[in-house]
């Protein structure tokens, strides 16, 4: 199992529920999240930076 640093991209969406499905479904693909913030929001791209811890084993890697 290895540890990663990533940063998403992640389009704001209408509510918070959804904003919240939309950043655990973007962590998902990527390993299982131990913990991520919004880090930054972008009011005219309409997008939010996502910072985030994620574990992966290696066949996730492959």
């Amino acid at each position: 199992m290895t540890t990663h640093f990533i940063t998403a991209e992640i389009d704001l969406q209408e509510s918070t529920a959804e904003l919240q499905q939309a950043i655990a479904t973007e962590l998902a693909k990527r390993g299982e999240p131990l913990r991520w913030a919004v880090t930054a929001v972008n009011a005219e791209t309409q997008t939010a930076v996502v910072e985030a811890v994620v574990t992966s084993t290696a066949t996730d890697a492959e």
